[in-house]
């Protein structure tokens, strides 16, 4: 039936047209947002899990800093360590040669030891990164190394290193594996050559302290093999949880291109057709001339 009051074809043809704009409005917004579900509205479920997941990557984010800081400072550490086992192994090289030797050739082993052991304490007190000096400060060193979350359950997992355990020399220069060795004086100027027993202590006490500084350089390398694997771990899990992120909420834009297409072509033909529908009016019209 036809009428003039109610046009249902007209009707029928502004609906789909109307779907046809919502729906074209909703794949332009994930062209330019790049993104399928952009608030909760899209799919609540999987907003509310990529919400939780990009929070706890920046979280992730923080760690990686806190292992990078972590890192630096064992890395300081175990550089320092290293030049002062290397500057022991020179002291002892120098006993060595003192065996046997004139007075007068002490003397000068003597003042080129104290050069040294002047160089040890250099090294230790400018082994600093941050504001920490792990050989020095006999302080424990708690690196963040991860973050986990079980429901609402949170907890953060550290990489510890004991002070007590790598103190190298004190700022006071009185306690640590090198405290010894910094402050002996192996010859004494004044009197007769120091004899090959004499010798033979202070190379006792030599090896000692370098018995315990390659313990120290061992447990510095063990935690800095941890942080840096600990750092790689973190960047890929990093990695993981936003390509996850990107799998729930990320618009796929060949996908998107090739419905916009589609839905530009319906909108030209409900155009057509809300066209046509309203020409019926007008064929009725010409009814009665």
């Amino acid at each position: 039936m036809a009428s003039l009051m109610t046009n249902a074809s007209a009707m029928t043809a502004l609906q789909t047209l109307n779907t046809i704009s919502k729906n074209m409005a909703t794949t332009q917004n994930r062209i330019s947002t790049g993104l399928r579900v952009a608030e909760a509205s899209d799919n609540a479920a999987y907003w509310s899990i990529a919400t939780s997941m990009k929070s706890d990557n920046k979280a992730l984010s923080s760690v990686q800093d806190a292992l990078g800081l972590g890192a630096g400072k064992i890395d300081t550490a175990y550089t320092g360590i290293n030049e002062v086992i290397d500057t022991v192994d020179k002291i002892k090289q120098k006993l060595v040669t003192a065996r046997g030797a004139s007075q007068e050739d002490q003397q000068k082993i003597q003042s080129e030891i104290e050069t040294l052991q002047a160089h040890i304490k250099s090294v230790v007190g400018n082994s600093n990164y941050a504001g920490s000096n792990i050989i020095q400060d006999n302080a424990d060193v708690n690196i963040v190394a991860s973050y986990n979350r079980v429901g609402t359950t949170v907890t953060v997992d550290e990489v510890t290193l004991t002070g007590a355990n790598v103190l190298v020399l004190d700022a006071a220069g009185t306690a640590g594996s090198a405290a010894t060795v910094v402050a002996s004086t192996f010859f004494d100027a004044s009197g007769a050559a120091v004899t090959d027993t004499a010798i033979d202590t202070a190379l006792g006490t030599v090896e000692t302290a370098l018995a315990s500084l390659a313990d120290q350089a061992a447990e510095l390398g063990a935690a800095k093999s941890r942080v840096d694997l600990q750092k790689d771990f973190v960047s890929k899990l990093s990695d993981a949880i936003e390509r996850g992120v990107g799998q729930l909420v990320d618009a796929d834009m060949n996908e998107e291109s090739a419905r916009l297409s589609a839905l530009q072509v319906q909108q030209q033909l409900g155009i057509q057709a809300l066209s046509i529908a309203n020409s019926n009016s007008q064929n009725i019209l010409s009814l009665f001339r």
